[in-house]
């Protein structure tokens, strides 16, 4: 159900924690496995500004966390280099870390926004208060969120959603005169 854009900026005027899946919503979807000291070691890539953008939403006051079906050394360090507060790895089913988020953030499911891109993702796109579908998303998820985002994941939907919901808070403009541009 898409969202008009009064009714979006309401919503995401009062998100406080954004919560994301990991593969096909930061990354491209792709694996790398590599020669390491023990056999392949599995990696991935992340976009360097959907990294800024975290670390714009997080300096903004707002909180953020990384719900994934895969366990990754590479998404926990990247998630600790920016300063993610919730991690929660090899969760197929995701409600139950859901729950933790919201019970430590104190947020409520009006308060989140979540961005997936498989099946696995639906049952929190289904609460959030705001539900986005990465550009490469299954169509099903595509169905059900409130907003699909242009750039695939990966490639900087994450950004794309970050600096929604700081520009419907009044957060992105300090941003800006911060770096001299207004």
């Amino acid at each position: 159900m898409k969202l008009a854009g009064a009714t979006r900026q309401k919503i995401l005027s009062g998100i406080r924690v954004l919560l994301t899946d990991v593969d096909g919503c930061l990354t491209d979807s792709h694996l790398y496995y590599l020669p390491g000291p023990n056999g392949l070691v599995e990696t991935k890539g992340f976009h360097s500004q959907d990294g800024m953008a975290f670390r714009f939403l997080i300096g903004a006051g707002l909180q953020a966390g990384w719900i994934s079906g895969r366990d990754s050394p590479a998404a926990a360090h990247r998630a600790e280099m920016l300063g993610v507060q919730y991690i929660y790895q090899n969760f197929l089913e995701k409600l139950g870390p859901y729950a933790e988020i919201k019970e430590k953030s104190g947020a409520s499911d009006a308060e989140i926004c979540y961005i997936g891109d498989d099946l696995p993702d639906t049952p929190i796109l289904l609460r959030a208060g705001f539900a986005v579908a990465t550009a490469n998303a299954v169509s099903e998820v595509k169905r059900i969120a409130h907003y699909v985002t242009k750039a695939p994941g990966g490639n900087g939907a994450a950004r794309e959603v970050i600096e929604m919901i700081l520009k419907a808070q009044g957060k992105w403009e300090p941003i800006l005169k911060k770096y001299g541009l207004e």
